[in-house]
């Protein structure tokens, strides 16, 4: 064999592109025209933005409070604004998107993209509130087919069609490194950013959670709130010497149980008697994340994506997800 060359470390390549790899996947979506590519290219772009907002957010004040949390909660901060604006802003200019529900905002936002295809809910900033702690944020979001008359804008329908309609879903982790992890229903792919050259590759082609793991995510500052069910499951994790991990940031807490196993718990309390997730743009996109990498997502009794939406575009629900073994072991216990 001869020896290596001293430049040849410089041909190998770099990876997989997000950009190559939607255009690889196309043929895999229902509708296969490129409208769903170019959304996921849209919110891909929104996020490299908010790679370089979150990295400055303590040199520029932009991680202050600004407002109540959308429309209830603790105090939304000045770059959970800036996250809200520049998605919208994206999904707009991209033309495929012709509404979108945002947790910053009550009601629908128009496009104007009223023969756009598709809809996009989407907690821009999940986990604002930890900003100034420089605590793992993220953003999550959901693609619909919309089901109202192209022409016009979008009605509260096409965002109420229940889980099991979503066309993509998934979430993008600003941390030590950005990951963007989504799903078209034929597994999940996670890409990692890479900041020199502004471009996410694929760095995780085929994701899967381990079926059991030894980390629980909760804030057991409301343990006394809990309803029995989870006391008595929180309660045989340690005796079993599992690890407590909580960030208090879905995306964050999620995202390290996806790799690890474990189970995220946001259970239903005193304060929050349905549950303080929201379902459309929380609960709905990590359900699907979770079933296509062979997790399980319920609500105690229900599993997520078969749980229907009400009329409230906000609508709150518990969640229990993760690993699958683990999360059927707290639903069985809920049943007993």
């Amino acid at each position: 064999m001869s020896p290596t060359h001293p430049h040849d470390e410089l041909a190998t390549p770099v990876g997989t592109t997000l950009e190559r790899y939607i255009m690889r996947k196309q043929a895999e979506f229902p509708f296969a025209t490129g409208e769903l590519s170019q959304l996921l290219r849209d919110i891909a772009l929104a996020s490299k933005i908010m790679v370089r907002e979150v990295g400055r957010a303590g040199l520029n004040s932009i991680a202050e409070a600004v407002g109540p949390e959308g429309e209830q909660g603790p105090p939304r901060h000045r770059l959970g604004e800036e996250a809200h604006i520049r998605f919208v802003r994206a999904l707009t200019n991209g033309g495929e998107c012709c509404a979108v529900l945002s947790e910053a905002r009550p009601d629908l936002i128009d496009t104007g993209n009223h023969d756009g295809k598709y809809v996009v809910a989407l907690n821009p900033l999940n986990g604002s509130v930890s900003l100034d702690f420089n605590v793992s944020t993220g953003t999550i979001f959901s693609i619909y087919r919309r089901v109202s008359r192209y022409g016009g804008p979008a009605r509260a329908e096409d965002f109420l069609q229940g889980g099991r309609a979503q066309v993509a879903a998934g979430y993008i982790l600003y941390g030590s490194s950005t990951m963007l992890v989504y799903t078209t229903g034929h597994g999940v792919a996670g890409f990692t950013y890479e900041p020199s050259l502004g471009e996410f590759f694929l760095s995780h082609p085929e994701l899967t959670i381990p079926k059991q793991g030894s980390v629980f995510s909760c804030n057991e500052g409301n343990w006394f709130d809990f309803p029995e069910f989870a006391r008595t499951f929180l309660t045989t994790c340690k005796e079993r010497r599992y690890t407590a991990r909580y960030v208090g940031s879905l995306a964050a807490d999620y995202h390290r149980n996806l790799f690890t196993g474990g189970i995220y718990i946001y259970p239903p309390t005193g304060e929050w008697p349905s549950g303080k997730l929201r379902l459309l743009y929380e609960c709905y996109p990590i359900a699907f994340v979770t079933e296509q990498a062979g997790g399980v997502a319920v609500t105690g009794a229900d599993d997520v994506l078969d749980v229907p939406p009400t009329q409230d575009l906000h609508q709150r629900m518990p969640l229990f997800v993760g690993s699958a073994e683990l999360v059927r072991e707290l639903q069985a216990v809920a049943a007993a």
